[in-house]
């Protein structure tokens, strides 16, 4: 005879119910099928690109092979007319000069300075944090706002002359003088954007662990060997992103020219950039102006694509 539970149902009946819940508990999941996102999603963020970008990109190297003039519908095809001109223009070979010198100025000193800034800063003292933010905050200035300050601030009459003459030291000019002015938009840009090679460098030293230090150290390591054998190979990343931040903002430059010198004095700190907008606004060479635009382009992508090879395999060989 079966004997029932309290409530009135057969214990078998019990048994048999918490046997099957064991075997469902016990069987696997079933693995559920890996299904890739249907590609059709990024068709209307494709179409926006190409619109935006692609076409008109496309567009504008085809006008670089013609005598377009900006306006006119009827232009010709020319061929390499513009750019065997460019070779044979002393405007164009000179901006493409102190392109490459502003540049790699640029990226030298400011990324110098806003390392030496970033181990400054990078320490146990009070005033660290007001530090970092006061260093930092030009490069949260508009650029051409700055240019415009130190545009006032480096004139004839302005503050950094004044001051010279206080100490009985004779002003110059230091925008208007053409082995003067190139050095001076490196000034203001390693000015402002030192701070953000800082922030980006400081990143880097936090996230090395103090124990590491502190081993070092106790082996008798001086701060020179320290840095060179252990910070340099730990910043690897951050000098990366610092050298290809630099370096394509440098060639790229336009905004502090144009608001600090225009160019000038006469071609002396044209950049392609300022070229670009002369050719093409000025003169109404709109075909010539592309070329230059093709010619930087090229110019960006082969530094860039170059520096960035190197300085990953320096990264993979330091780590």
């Amino acid at each position: 005879m079966k004997r029932f539970s309290k409530v009135g149902f057969p214990v078998t009946l019990d048994l048999q119910q918490r046997r099957s819940r064991r075997v469902v508990a016990a069987a696997p999941p079933r693995r559920r099928a890996h299904a890739a996102p249907p590609w059709w999603f990024t068709v209307p963020a494709l179409l926006l690109f190409a619109f935006v970008v692609l076409v008109p990109s496309a567009r504008g190297v085809y006008y670089a092979f013609t005598d377009w003039d900006g306006l006119d519908p009827q232009f010709a095809f020319i061929g390499l007319d513009n750019f065997t001109a460019m070779a044979d223009d002393p405007d164009a070979l000179g901006a493409i000069w102190h392109t490459l010198l502003i540049a790699v100025a640029i990226t030298v000193i400011q990324n110098g300075i806003g390392l030496l800034l970033a181990l400054g800063v990078n320490t146990t003292i009070k005033s660290r944090n007001f530090l970092r933010v006061l260093l930092f905050a030009p490069a949260v200035v508009t650029p051409i706002v700055t240019a415009y300050l130190w545009r006032n601030l480096l004139g004839p009459d302005g503050a950094v002359n004044s001051l010279l003459g206080v100490f009985g030291v004779e002003g110059k000019n230091w925008l208007g003088d053409p082995g003067l002015a190139l050095w001076m938009i490196v000034l203001v840009v390693v000015w402002q954007f030192a701070g953000y090679s800082m922030v980006i460098f400081l990143a880097g030293l936090q996230s090395i662990p103090r124990e590491i230090y502190e081993a070092a150290a106790i082996d008798g390591s001086g701060p020179v060997r320290r840095f060179w054998s252990i910070v340099r190979p730990l910043l690897a990343p951050a000098i990366t992103i610092n050298l290809m931040l630099s370096i394509i903002g440098g060639i790229k430059l336009f905004d502090q020219v144009y608001a600090l010198t225009g160019g000038g004095p006469g071609h002396a700190t044209d950049t392609i950039s300022t070229l670009i907008y002369k050719d093409a606004f000025t003169l109404g060479e709109f075909g010539y102006s592309i070329a230059l635009a093709v010619v930087l382009t090229a110019i960006v992508a082969v530094i860039s694509a170059g520096q960035y090879t190197v300085l990953s395999r320096n990264e993979k060989a330091a780590s």
